[in-house]
């Protein structure tokens, strides 16, 4: 690890945002909802760090609570997307034949889709909420972990110790979870941190779109949505929320290509 600057930044930033958003009740200086209108579109100052909205809400108060509902959806897409696409393409080079057809042909049907453009499809079907941003991410990211994990899935399926665990009579679960799993761990982990990034800006897209967290509820992509339209003469709400944003995408992307380096042998020693 100290030889890995990179994977310690990254580590480090990723923690302190994370912490931030969970912590917001307890660090936030406004409550996020509360409006004054007396207070409107103060720039930032002593009394608000980043200046307050067109409802006199304080914007700082609003960021850490829009990061805790961003992390939160998706989190929750990701780990179902990696817990849906990982089983399907873990039981594909397991089994392989028409179990194998199957789910990646149905794979191959989602990948057919723009991620944006099946997300939004699902929102619309399911109506604009946070619930529904964190499906429509689910089922927009759960090919790309079938795929992922179903390549190295079938060279490992194919290896000596997985033939001697058949020889000595291991059962196809002790074979999945005690074998293959655990020698697929660093390329899940990676990919995950890689697709949190990713799905953080999904989410915040949707929101931007008012497909996501709709109003009064604090997220940093309707910030943003809300900022623009007041840009020419309070800059901040659109100018931090985006800066949010940025930081949340830009620690988990930097993290997981860190790992990917950490982790990856061929890369050993060139971090």
């Amino acid at each position: 690890m100290k030889r890995q600057p990179l994977l310690i930044g990254s580590i480090v930033l990723v923690s302190v945002l994370v912490l931030a958003a969970v912590a917001a009740p307890w660090i936030a200086p406004y409550d996020p909802m509360a409006q004054s209108i007396l207070r409107r579109f103060r720039p930032p100052s002593a009394e608000h760090w980043l200046g307050t909205d067109q409802f006199g809400r304080d914007t700082f108060s609003r960021m850490l609570y829009g990061a805790r509902a961003s992390l939160t959806v998706s989190v929750a897409a990701v780990g179902t997307a990696l817990l849906v696409g990982g089983t399907l393409g873990l039981l594909a080079a397991f089994y392989r034949g028409w179990c194998d057809r199957i789910s990646m042909r149905l794979m191959d049907v989602l990948f057919a889709f723009p991620v944006m453009l099946l997300a939004i499809g699902v929102v619309a079907i399911l109506g604009p909420t946070s619930s529904s941003a964190a499906v429509a991410i689910a089922v927009v990211y759960t090919p790309i972990f079938a795929r992922l994990i179903r390549a190295p899935a079938l060279v490992i399926a194919s290896s000596d110790f997985v033939m001697g665990a058949r020889a000595i009579g291991a059962s196809n679960a002790r074979i999945l979870v005690h074998h293959m799993l655990p020698n697929l761990a660093s390329v899940i982990l990676v990919q995950t941190s890689l697709l949190l990034s990713a799905a953080i800006l999904v989410e915040a897209s949707l929101a931007f779109l008012g497909l996501g967290t709709q109003p009064p509820a604090p997220s940093l992509g309707l910030m943003l949505s809300e900022g623009r339209n007041v840009l020419s003469f309070s800059p901040w709400i659109a100018v931090f929320s985006g800066l949010g944003i940025v930081l949340l995408a830009f620690g988990f992307n930097l993290m997981g290509d860190a790992l990917r380096d950490r982790l990856d042998p061929r890369l050993a020693g060139h971090g």
